[in-house]
C-alpha cells in the first residue's frame, strides 16, 4: 500500500521526468476536485494527500540509501494540488461557479510549481537539502507554496493594470 500511495498508483513510473508526469496528473485531478466540491473539497484533498505522504514514504523508503528516489511522487501531487489551492481559493471567494477554473490560473500554478521544484530557492532548497524522508515531503510542499504566491502575483500583475484602465 505504501508503495502504491507513493508512486501514485503508478504515476511515478511514467518516463522521462516522473516529477512532471505525476505533476500534470495532479492538476487533472485537481481540476476535478474543484469542479466537484470548489475550494473546500481540493484543500481537504492537499491536507489528506499531504497526510498520506508523510506517513507512506517512510514506510516505503525504510533502509534504502536515498529515500528521495525519482519513482516517488506523491510529494509531486501535494505540492501541485497546494499550488492550485491559491487560485482555486480566489475564484470560489470571487463566488465563480466550480465549473469555472480558468486556464490561466492553473497553467501558471503548474508552470511555477515545476519551475520552484527544479530550481530548488531559498527554502525548497534547503528542505532538500535537508534530505530523509521530511525532506521528500517538504521541499515540494515549499514549492507549492510558492507557486501559489506567484500565481497570484502573476495574477494581480495581469488583472490589476485592466481594471484601472
Amino acid at each position: 500500500m505504501e508503495r502504491l500511495l507513493c508512486i501514485c498508483f503508478g504515476a511515478g513510473l511514467l518516463r522521462p521526468a516522473p516529477g512532471t508526469w505525476a505533476s500534470a496528473i495532479a492538476v487533472a485531478l485537481g481540476l476535478i476536485l474543484h469542479r466537484i466540491g470548489h475550494f473546500p473539497l481540493l484543500a481537504v484533498a492537499t491536507v489528506l494527500v499531504t497526510l498520506a505522504g508523510f506517513w507512506a514514504v517512510p514506510r516505503y523508503t525504510a533502509g534504502m540509501a536515498d529515500p528521495d528516489r525519482s519513482e516517488i511522487v506523491i510529494d509531486e501531487v501535494a505540492g501541485q494540488w497546494l499550488a492550485l489551492c491559491f487560485p482555486s481559493f480566489g475564484f470560489w471567494m470571487m463566488g465563480l461557479p466550480a465549473d469555472n477554473f480558468p486556464y490561466p490560473g492553473w497553467v501558471a500554478a503548474f508552470v511555477f510549481f515545476r519551475l520552484f521544484d527544479i530550481w530548488k530557492p531559498w527554502l525548497v532548497g534547503r528542505a532538500d537539502r535537508d534530505g530523509g524522508v521530511a525532506g521528500v515531503m517538504k521541499d515540494d510542499l515549499w514549492a507549492g507554496l510558492f507557486a501559489g504566491i506567484a500565481t497570484v502575483i502573476a495574477a494581480g500583475a495581469f488583472h490589476i493594470p485592466m481594471m484601472l484602465a
